[in-house]
């Protein structure tokens, strides 16, 4: 097992921050992970009316349809206890920010250079420490429930379960195979989140290359569940949704920082 406190990209001050489920020290690091984000089209009026209760505003990308990435996550080696993750998140900007005019080019600028960014509207992981820490410490819609992730190749399996209802059907799914695609590097997100009513802008740093392709056979499936979340996904238009494209890596490593205070 590698040492990952003697790589650079992790060799950062420490500092430890109380949370309900013990101590967690920022930033989190993940050294050794993977991750299958899909990215999909939604309409303009759904995705406002989500972030808007934050003071941000959507991020079109064609004919004002909104950037949304459905994205799971496997962090086997982590600097708290290994989970598994799954999110929901709209491509947005502070409200009276200009947007970017070319937002998926914008994405892989540097972090300093940029305001586009994601809200993250549901966030499910399968630990009480990493619920915790994402609730307490950034504002972030977490919840702890089973997690599905397994990558075969280019198919792919990704189920996060009903937490009232672990062995029924899936809340939602992202299951198929993948089209053909390209090398790609990990995106940086930026992320945007309230806590304790001020909006937080979180940097989250990354390394790490996967491919980036057509959604082949890929479809989210939706339960019919009252659960936010299904409920959240299906006023955005995605049960049984194709993605616009899907990115996927075996060799995520990242850095999740402290969130910093914007006065907006």
């Amino acid at each position: 097992m590698n040492d990952w406190r003697h790589d650079p990209f992790f060799m950062r001050p420490l500092t430890r921050h109380q949370t309900s489920a013990g101590p967690v020290e920022l930033p989190i690091c993940y050294y050794d992970n993977s991750n299958v984000v899909a990215l999909f089209k939604v309409p303009m009026a759904p995705a406002r009316e989500l972030v808007a209760p934050a003071g941000l505003e959507p991020v079109t990308i064609s004919r004002r349809r909104v950037l949304v990435a459905v994205a799971f996550y496997d962090y086997r080696q982590v600097s708290i206890a290994a989970y598994r993750e799954a999110g929901v998140a709209i491509a947005v900007v502070p409200a009276g920010s200009r947007p970017p005019r070319w937002p998926l080019i914008d994405l892989y600028h540097s972090l300093d250079r940029r305001m586009l960014g994601f809200h993250i509207v549901d966030l499910p992981v399968t630990t009480d420490q990493a619920c915790a820490a994402g609730i307490e410490l950034w504002g972030l819609p977490k919840f702890v429930t089973p997690i599905d992730f397994a990558i075969d190749g280019r198919r792919l399996r990704l189920a996060v379960s009903a937490p009232d209802q672990i062995d029924g059907p899936a809340l939602v799914s992202l299951e198929g195979r993948a089209g053909p695609g390209s090398p790609a590097p990990q995106i940086e997100p930026l992320l945007y989140s309230l806590l304790d009513g001020q909006l937080l802008r979180t940097a989250v740093n990354t390394r790490g290359a996967g491919r980036i392709g057509l959604p082949g056979s890929l479809r989210l499936r939706v339960s019919d569940s009252t659960h936010p979340m299904a409920v959240r996904l299906r006023q955005l238009g995605l049960a049984g949704a194709r993605p616009w494209m899907v990115f996927r890596s075996r060799r995520l490593q990242l850095r999740l920082n402290a969130g910093v205070a914007l006065d907006y």
